[in-house]
């Protein structure tokens, strides 16, 4: 079986020094940043509905692209910046290590907005100490995604609820009342929700996710689900993200009484380019440029991928986090999001 030892499903938490090799790699895309904050966004970036169409930039670890480059390359206006994890207690650090402001993430945050584009921050990930665990109350838990939207004056969040958060009912509840003091402190900042699938849809804890925020009357903007990890070898992955979807929209409609689509209006998926860390399991950009069509054709809330660090061709030695897997073109998923407008 392949093993991605950084990749979504099983990316490793990393030390400091790495964090800051990262940081050295990125000096060509940071530009003037503030001491304590990113930059707002300017108001070009305010076309599309934020989070929309954002694909994951990790700079954590390795050698990961200017971000600026790749917009300059494929159109690309918004990233969704990964991971926002605990420090050990409730507060906020990049990968859990890396300060929340002042750093090579506010920089980059700054070099993206200059750019004329803006970000969604991404709490949580497969790995890590994650702030929905480590924060013992929903106010708690609530204050520290605050700490983040005040400090980078966000428009949208990204809460990637995983492995044993999710699995954990108790979190699932802390994180969904969190995220309505959030909604109801911060009107305008969107919340989507991210998580595992079945081929089919939601698993059992997804939908009691979902059931719990329609109990808590919990208006996300985007429930998303993660259509890969199968571990059923080589599947069609156009296919099971359409059914994967579907049916993540048949348990939001049923949570909340919405209509058919209503409810598709209210999710979406995060694909991940290339292939994947199971076995025989393949997505392939003919793959993903059916699953953007198809969200196209019932305008789902969000649609993105693990991640533009992985949208290039792999060279000899190369990581498997830094690179597809598969024969393309640098940035050809990148590309092909960058069409999807809702």
């Amino acid at each position: 079986m392949l093993v991605f030892p950084h990749s979504r499903r099983s990316r490793i938490a990393l030390a400091a020094t790495v964090g800051l090799a990262a940081a050295s790699a990125l000096g060509a895309t940071a530009q003037a940043t503030t001491p304590t904050a990113a930059k707002a966004a300017p108001k070009a970036a305010a076309a599309l509905p934020s989070g929309i169409a954002a694909p994951y930039l990790y700079l954590g670890w390795g050698t990961p692209p200017s971000a600026t480059s790749v917009m300059s390359a494929t159109g690309i206006k918004q990233f969704t910046m990964a991971f926002m994890l605990s420090d050990g207690g409730c507060n906020p650090k990049w990968d859990g290590s890396r300060a929340l402001t002042g750093g090579t993430d506010a920089s980059t945050i700054n070099a993206i907005r200059n750019a004329g584009g803006d970000v969604t921050v991404s709490f949580g990930g497969w790995s890590g100490n994650k702030l929905e665990e480590k924060c013992t109350s929903a106010s708690a838990l609530a204050g520290a995604y605050q700490k983040a939207i005040t400090a980078y004056k966000l428009k949208s969040i990204d809460i990637d609820i995983e492995a044993s958060a999710v699995e954990n009912s108790t979190v699932r509840k802390r994180t969904v009342d969190a995220l309505k003091i959030i909604k109801t402190n911060n009107s305008d900042v969107k919340v989507y929700i991210t998580f595992g699938t079945t081929p089919t849809g939601p698993d059992s804890n997804g939908k009691d996710l979902i059931k719990k925020g329609a109990a808590a009357g919990l208006n996300a903007d985007g429930w998303a689900v993660m259509p890969f990890d199968y571990d059923q070898g080589a599947v069609d992955m156009a296919a099971t993200t359409k059914s994967a979807v579907d049916g993540l929209k048949n348990a939001v409609a049923s949570a909340y009484g919405l209509s058919s689509d209503a409810a598709y209006r209210k999710v979406g998926f995060s694909s991940m380019n290339g292939i994947t860390d199971s076995a025989g399991e393949k997505v392939t950009l003919a793959n993903f440029k059916s699953m953007v069509s198809y969200a196209t054709s019932h305008h789902l809330a969000r649609v993105s991928f693990w991640s533009v660090n992985r949208d290039r061709k792999c060279g000899s030695g190369t990581d498997a986090d830094a690179c597809s897997g598969i024969s393309q073109n640098n940035w050809d998923f990148t590309k092909a999001l960058a069409v999807y407008t809702g």
